[in-house]
C-alpha cells in the first residue's frame, strides 16, 4: 500500500491506488445499496457491515434442509446443525488471534457480557470495583452497574471511570496506569473497548493487561468496534475474557450471532461460578442427561442453548471471507486508506472538519470520529447534506460524525468522494 505522505488530491490518484489494490477484488463480494444510478458511498461498517452475495445462498441452503430434512438436519444437512458452531470456529479463532478452544460464537455481545462478569466479576469488601471508561457504550454502563447492585455494592462507590485525559477525550496508557496506582487494591476488575466507540480510539490490550494484573485484577475487553476491524491478540494479550459482536466489521448482519473469549488458562476451572447451561455441558455426557452440570473445557463451557443456525450461517460465510483476505493484509489497507482520509480532510477542509480520532496510526482503526467546527445545527446540516448525496455514515450524539473506510469494500476513491462533497457543502454556504 502506498505510504499516505505520498498521497495527491483528485480523483485521479484515489482512483490509481484503487486499481493497484490486492484487496480491491472483496468489494464485489459485497451487497452496495443503490444510490440513484449508482451506489452509496457506504462508510458505516462500524455501525452495520454489508451483506456478502453468499449469505443469501448460505441461508436459503439452511431453509432448504430443514424443509427437506427437519430434525434429521442435524446429523445429515450440507452443514449439519450438532456441531455447527464449530464450522466457524477456526476462522474465528484465527480472526481474533486466539487458540479454537478459547472462542464460541453464541448469544449476543450484552448477554455473553453478562454471563462473563457472572464468573469473572467476584467482589468482596476489600475488591468491589470496576474500573471503566466514563464513556462507554451505554450496555456496557448497564450492565456493570446492574452486576455491582446485584452483589450488593453502590455504583457510585464501586464504578471507576476513566475520563479522557487528551485532546479530543481520548485516553493515554499513562491515565490507566495512574487509575490502577491510586485505585488497583480496590479493583476486583478492568472492563475497557479494544476501540473506543465514539473517538475511535485503538487501546493497547496487551499493555492494559500487564498494568491490571500486576495489581492483582482480572481483565476483560468489549471488542464490538475492534474485531474485525483490528488484530487484536487476544490469546497472547493475556486477557482473562472478552466479548464483542458480529454485525459491525464482521458483515454478519443484523443482531448477529456475537462472540466470546476465555483465555486457556481458565479453561478447565470449575470452581469458577457461572450460569450453566445445557449446551455448555461437557460434550462426552451431554446426552446422557444426568442432573449434575459438568462444563466443556474453554470458552464452549459457558454456552446455554443449542446454536442459532440461521444466525450462525451468515458469519460462516464472513469469516471464510475474513480468512481469504486475512486481517494483517487488511490492517495494512485499512492504515493506508484511513491515513489517506484524514490527509486528505487536513488539505483539503481544515475549517471545515476536526479529527477527534488520534493522529497515530496505531492508534486508530478503520473509523474516523469527525466534528464541525462550528454549531451542532452546523453538524447536522452536514450530516443530512451528505446522506443526501448518497454518503452513509452516522451521527453520535452531541456532535460527532463517524465515518469508517473499511478494507474489505471501501475504496480510496470513495474517501476522495467524501471530502469532495464536504467541500462543496462548504462553499455552498458562503
Amino acid at each position: 500500500m502506498p505510504a499516505v505522505t505520498d498521497f495527491e488530491p483528485g480523483l485521479d490518484w484515489a482512483r490509481a491506488q484503487d486499481r493497484a489494490d490486492a484487496l480491491a477484488a472483496f468489494r464485489g463480494e459485497f451487497c452496495l445499496p443503490p444510490h440513484g444510478d449508482g451506489e452509496q458511498i457506504y462508510l458505516c461498517g462500524n455501525s452495520l457491515g454489508l451483506m456478502p452475495h453468499a449469505t443469501r445462498q448460505a441461508l436459503a441452503d439452511e431453509l432448504d434442509d430443514w424443509s427437506r430434512l427437519a430434525v434429521e438436519a442435524h446429523f445429515r444437512g450440507r452443514h449439519p446443525w450438532m456441531p455447527y458452531h464449530g464450522f466457524v470456529r477456526e476462522h474465528l479463532a484465527e480472526l481474533v488471534g486466539a487458540l479454537e478452544t478459547e472462542v464460541v460464537a453464541m448469544n449476543s455481545l450484552s448477554v455473553n457480557l453478562h454471563l462473563m462478569l457472572v464468573s469473572f466479576y467476584r467482589p468482596t469488601a476489600q475488591r468491589p470495583a470496576i474500573l471503566l471508561e466514563k464513556r462507554a457504550f451505554p450496555s456496557d454502563r448497564y450492565a456493570l452497574e446492574s452486576q455491582v447492585r446485584f452483589h450488593g455494592f453502590d455504583p457510585a462507590q464501586a464504578l471507576i471511570e476513566l475520563d479522557g485525559d487528551e485532546a479530543n477525550g481520548t485516553i493515554s496508557l499513562a491515565a490507566i496506569e495512574r487509575a490502577l496506582h491510586e485505585h488497583g487494591e480496590r479493583i476486583a476488575l478492568v472492563l475497557l473497548p479494544g476501540v473506543q466507540y465514539l473517538t475511535g480510539q485503538v487501546f493497547d490490550l496487551a499493555a492494559i493487561v500487564r498494568l491490571a494484573h500486576a495489581k492483582g485484577c482480572l481483565v476483560g475487553f468489549d471488542l464490538a468496534h475492534a474485531v474485525g476491524n483490528v488484530p487484536v491478540d487476544l490469546h497472547d494479550s493475556g486477557c482473562d475474557f472478552a466479548v464483542w459482536c458480529h454485525y459491525k466489521y464482521v458483515n454478519s448482519g443484523p443482531g448477529a450471532v456475537a462472540g466470546c473469549f476465555v483465555h486457556e488458562r481458565h479453561a478447565h476451572s470449575e470452581r469458577r461460578p457461572r450460569f450453566a447451561g445445557w449446551w455448555g455441558h461437557d460434550q462426552a455426557t451431554r446426552f446422557q442427561m444426568g442432573p449434575d452440570f459438568h462444563p466443556t473445557p474453554g470458552a464452549d463451557g459457558w454456552q446455554l442453548s443449542n446454536p442459532p443456525i440461521l444466525a450462525l450461517a451468515p458469519l460462516r460465510v464472513s469469516l471464510e471471507i475474513f480468512h481469504r483476505a486475512g486481517i494483517a493484509r487488511l490492517r495494512q489497507k485499512s492504515l493506508a486508506l484511513t491515513g489517506y482520509l484524514a490527509r486528505l480532510i487536513e488539505h483539503a477542509v481544515p475549517d471545515v472538519l476536526d479529527v477527534l480520532t488520534p493522529a497515530e496510526p496505531q492508534r486508530r482503526g478503520s473509523q474516523l470520529s469527525l466534528r464541525v467546527k462550528g454549531p451542532r445545527d452546523a453538524g447536522r446540516a452536514l450530516f443530512e447534506h451528505l446522506s443526501r448525496e448518497g454518503i452513509v455514515g452516522d451521527w453520535r450524539e452531541p456532535d460527532v460524525i463517524r465515518v469508517a473506510p473499511t478494507a474489505l469494500y471501501n475504496r480510496y476513491e470513495d474517501a476522495a468522494r467524501f471530502v469532495d462533497a464536504v467541500d462543496r457543502w462548504r462553499a455552498a454556504r458562503r
